[in-house]
């Protein structure tokens, strides 16, 4: 068994370069890179880059190429982090997908802040890929389910419909 991870961008891959006095940021390497770097997993896994953009810059052809790259995977279970501000839109779009098991997380704070929900985020989609039924699901600060279970708030946060 192995894990698909694809990168697309977002806030969970956000660094502040110096070069740029720290007030912009660029989106950089794949935390997901740095979070499984010194972690003892039982499992093998791959990381792919998608593309490197804030999920509100995501545009119909790189939704596409994320759906591409998940067809033609050989691994059956994948998970994309991606920017919160849009995830729904991406989950909803790959849910044509029906053999494999996909979830997409990110992160409210970039990983490279101290307090970031990242690793926490990454474990349960790592937990979850391996548990769930095929299909697409978002997880989130604790939260895991379909792209239509899900609404945010309007402070940005995620919670299953009631």
């Amino acid at each position: 068994m192995s894990i698909l991870f694809i990168q697309t961008g977002g806030t969970i891959d956000k660094i502040y370069p110096k070069s740029i006095n720290g007030w912009g940021f660029e989106i950089g390497e794949a935390a997901v890179h740095r979070i499984l770097s010194n972690k003892e997993l039982s499992v093998d896994y791959r990381i792919i880059s998608a593309c490197k953009k804030d999920s509100t810059q995501l545009n119909e052809k790189d939704r596409n190429n994320i759906l591409n790259i998940c067809q033609q995977s050989s691994e059956e279970q994948i998970i994309i982090t991606h920017g919160t501000d849009t995830i729904l839109d991406t989950a909803k779009f790959l849910s044509i997908i029906e053999d494999k098991t996909i979830v997409l997380t990110g992160s409210f704070l970039p990983h490279v802040f101290k307090n970031s929900d990242a690793e926490f985020n990454i474990g349960m989609a790592i937990s979850a890929v391996q548990t769930l039924n095929k299909g697409i699901y978002v997880s989130l600060n604790g939260i895991i389910a379909s792209h239509h279970e899900l609404q945010r708030d309007d402070s940005g946060k995620y919670h299953t419909q009631s």
